[in-house]
Parts: C-alpha cells; sequence; structure tokens
C-alpha cells in the first residue's frame, strides 16, 4: 500500500490576494478556479510537485457550517490563528528574500534549528503562518 499526499487546504479571506502570492511570489501554478454557489476554490502548486495541490477555500468552506461557526473561523483567520503548511526549499535564504521582496510579512528570518532545518515563515496575506524549511548536510 502507498500513501501519499495529494491535496491539502488553506483558508483564505480573499482569492485574487491569495494568487497574487502563491502564484507570483511563491511561483506556484494554477491548476483550477472553480465557482460553486457563491464560494470558490482555486488550487494551486509547485510544478516540481505536479501531484499535490493546495486547495485555496473560504474558512470553513462547508456549506453545513453554521453562520456563527463560519464567523468564528473567519475571525481566528485575521488573527493569523490557524495553522499553515510547511514547505521544503533547496535555498532557504534564497526563498527567503525571494518571498521578503514580495511584500509577504516575514514572522521570522531564516535561521539553523537544532533539530536539522534551517528555515524562516511569513504570514500569506490572509495571515496563514508559513514555513520554509531546508535540510542542513554534514
Amino acid at each position: 500500500m502507498d500513501i501519499k499526499l495529494s491535496q491539502c487546504f488553506i483558508a483564505v479571506d480573499d482569492h485574487d490576494k491569495a494568487l497574487a502570492f502563491y502564484r507570483d511570489a511563491l511561483g506556484f501554478e494554477v491548476r483550477n478556479d472553480v465557482s460553486f454557489e457563491g464560494m470558490r476554490w482555486v488550487t494551486v502548486g509547485s510544478p516540481s510537485q505536479p501531484d499535490v495541490e493546495i486547495v485555496l477555500e473560504p474558512p470553513l468552506a462547508n456549506p453545513n457550517a453554521s453562520s456563527a461557526d463560519k464567523q468564528a473561523m473567519a475571525e481566528l483567520l485575521a488573527k493569523g490563528m490557524l495553522r499553515g503548511v510547511i514547505f521544503s526549499t533547496d535555498d532557504c535564504d534564497a526563498t527567503f528574500e525571494r518571498v521578503r521582496a514580495s511584500g509577504a510579512e516575514v514572522l521570522q528570518e531564516p535561521i539553523d534549528q537544532p533539530y536539522g532545518v534551517r528555515d524562516c515563515a511569513f504570514r500569506d496575506p490572509a495571515g496563514n503562518m508559513l514555513r520554509f524549511t531546508q535540510r542542513r548536510t554534514g
């Protein structure tokens, strides 16, 4: 049995701002852009990982969720309280400079972590934390 990650979800409050970040700053390709019943989902992914997609979705995109729950999720997103994802890179410092040049909010400049990676962190335009890690060798 072979189990692999195919999709993960990131909540965004403005798909156009999210696209500008994920496509233009990170270099991801847009794979799908779907509108349905007043909501929108956009899938993006790294050209080097054609079988892995990130779905940029509205906060709590569940049609059965109550309006109170949707509002609570939107408030948590606005506060930057939702978790994001961790990306791997072969050059943490170059990635940091590229993402910083896009105007993204810097949470952590590149540092060597005691658990064997060099990493940095940003917030995307919706407030999600994104980390970029490079495995250290030697």
